[in-house]
């Protein structure tokens, strides 16, 4: 008997050990909305594998709810008028982008950018020094003895705080503003040539004019419209660390970068062994509906479904717009099911319907689905391709015109401005998208893409945190472009010698010629007379 008993506790922790490899404890520095719907769908992988995660998190956040009984632990720093100064960035945020920059030249978009950006920037430093000036809280974290950090760099101090704690960190994101973190921190290579500039909405096959755009994009972000007052920030890493960085320098040790896409959505270009794709790492097959929201899908009959989301940041619209975008859905004979909180449309139709929330991934793989209008969010267009569902695009800000681009590219969208469009274009995008049977093929394709790997993105993204975790890093991976300055990573050393050499050379040949042109005339003269 006693034996059995030791057998049993053997086999257990060998189970254990299988299941989570190396159960350890993670810190989390997250980021809102999408962002954190993506990652918490790691950590509760994590959780569920037996490792111990613990989320840094401002006391005020529209998403992370932190009251609520979780699997994770939740690290609440307080700030003070953290909910004004949120709500107040959020409301300028959305403010700036529908309302303001649609209706600005290129040049003076780009100033008003800018200028956002420079807020946000002086309120997350805030945040950044109510947590690493923290000397009692910094001492908890320092004593919990974390084995990996799982960063969104779009906030910037999480790679501080790794840095502070001696703790290898993995990054999670989709792209930064111009891909200039990837670029200059990361090391990513990305000649302009065929590989876009992120919200450029560009594909990698370029016209000379969509070339010539790529390059001024590119080094317009590289040189003006920059995601943060990097000087600030230096000087800020510099002091925090006592010695001499770079925000960039800093962000540039991250062990793995795992970005929110796949090769299903993305172009094929040049990456690095510590660069991972996890897109959809999210999507999950889909269970069965709330049982009103089906019997009303099923009173679709043959036309099926059309499925209607701006995402989670826009709730609501002007009454104008969201009359013109009810006006066009009534003219279809599909049934709609529409996420929107604001005001009902005058306008709306008897085959739609609206919700505060909907099921979206759910809905997206119903056999009922015909198509999906969406603002282009990356974890909604990976639902549909996860699910096979071809789009009608409203891209407003952020990545979702670059996102709606790429599926657009794909064969799987039609894109309609959502500044500029009536309820005819609205219509005539979804006819499109529906009756064309090649939206739906090319839409099917994807999702065969993306089913066909060989180890399931979620799986793949917990793999390399744990492989952090288990290595304490992965400076293997890790190029040695990271240790050279710029001179030397484009061997402009290198070629000033070669170029010294070749003039000297040349001067030589040149002093040798003149020398031995002026012997041979003196010599001829000689000759002459004698």
């Amino acid at each position: 008997m006693m034996l059995s008993k030791w057998a049993s506790t053997i086999l257990l922790l060998q189970l254990c050990w299988t299941g989570c490899g190396f159960c350890g404890k993670v810190l989390v520095w997250p980021c809102e909305m999408s962002h954190w719907l993506n990652v918490k769908t790691i950590l509760e992988k994590l959780v569920e594998r037996g490792h111990e995660v613990t989320v840094l998190t401002p006391s005020h956040t529209f998403l992370i709810d932190y009251s609520k009984p979780s699997p994770l632990n939740f690290e609440v720093i307080p700030m003070p008028d953290d909910k004004d100064r949120y709500e107040k960035l959020l409301y300028e945020f959305l403010d700036l982008a529908l309302n303001i920059i649609p209706k600005l030249p290129l040049l003076e978009a780009a100033i008003k950018i800018q200028e956002f950006l420079l807020e946000a920037s002086v309120h997350l430093k805030l945040f950044c020094m109510h947590i690493v000036y923290n000397q009692s809280l910094m001492r908890k974290l320092q004593e919990a003895k974390y084995n990996a950090m799982l960063i969104d760099p779009l906030v910037p101090c999480g790679e501080l705080v790794a840095e502070l704690l001696s703790v290898p960190f993995v990054y999670t994101l989709r792209f930064s503003m111009g891909n200039s973190i990837e670029k200059y921190c990361g090391q990513l290579l990305a000649p302009p040539s065929y590989v876009p500039t992120a919200m450029g909405e560009l594909t990698d096959r370029m016209t000379f004019m969509e070339r010539m755009k790529n390059i001024m994009l590119s080094l317009l972000f590289d040189f003006w419209i920059q995601q943060y007052d990097y000087q600030s920030w230096n000087q800020f890493y510099s002091e925090a660390l006592g010695r001499p960085t770079t925000l960039c320098e800093t962000m540039g040790k991250a062990e793995i970068w795992l970005i929110r896409t796949y090769w299903d959505f993305e172009f094929p270009r040049p990456y690095l062994p510590n660069f991972e794709f996890v897109g959809g790492l999210h999507c999950k097959p889909a269970k069965p509906l709330p049982k009103e929201m089906e019997e009303f899908v099923q009173s679709s009959g043959e036309d099926g479904i059309v499925v209607f989301s701006l995402g989670s940041m826009v709730k609501n619209l002007t009454e104008e717009k969201a009359n013109l975008i009810a006006s066009g859905l009534a003219q279809i004979p599909q049934k709609v099911l529409w996420r929107y909180k604001g005001k009902k449309p005058d306008t709306l139709g008897a085959n739609t319907r609206i919700f505060d929330w909907i099921p979206q991934n759910d809905l997206l793989g119903h056999p009922k689905t015909r198509a999906f209008i969406t603002h282009g969010g990356t974890n909604g267009i990976y639902e549909a391709i996860y699910h096979g569902v071809p789009l009608v695009g409203v891209p407003m800000f952020a990545d979702q015109p670059d996102n709606i681009a790429h599926m657009k590219a794909k064969g799987a969208a039609v894109e309609v401005n959502f500044n500029t469009m009536t309820s005819a274009d609205l219509l005539s995008a979804l006819k499109t998208v529906i009756n064309e049977p090649s939206y739906k093929e090319n839409a099917m394709r994807l999702s065969r893409i993306h089913h066909d790997q060989p180890v399931k993105p979620l799986d793949r993204a917990v793999f390399w945190i744990e492989f952090v975790m288990r290595h304490k890093g992965a400076k293997h991976l890790r190029p040695a472009a990271h240790d050279l300055t710029w001179i030397q990573y484009h061997s402009i050393d290198v070629i000033g010698f070669l170029l010294a050499c070749v003039a000297t050379i040349v001067l030589l040949v040149t002093k040798c010629c003149l020398f031995s042109c002026k012997k041979l005339c003196r010599t001829g003269k000689k000759k002459k007379r004698e």
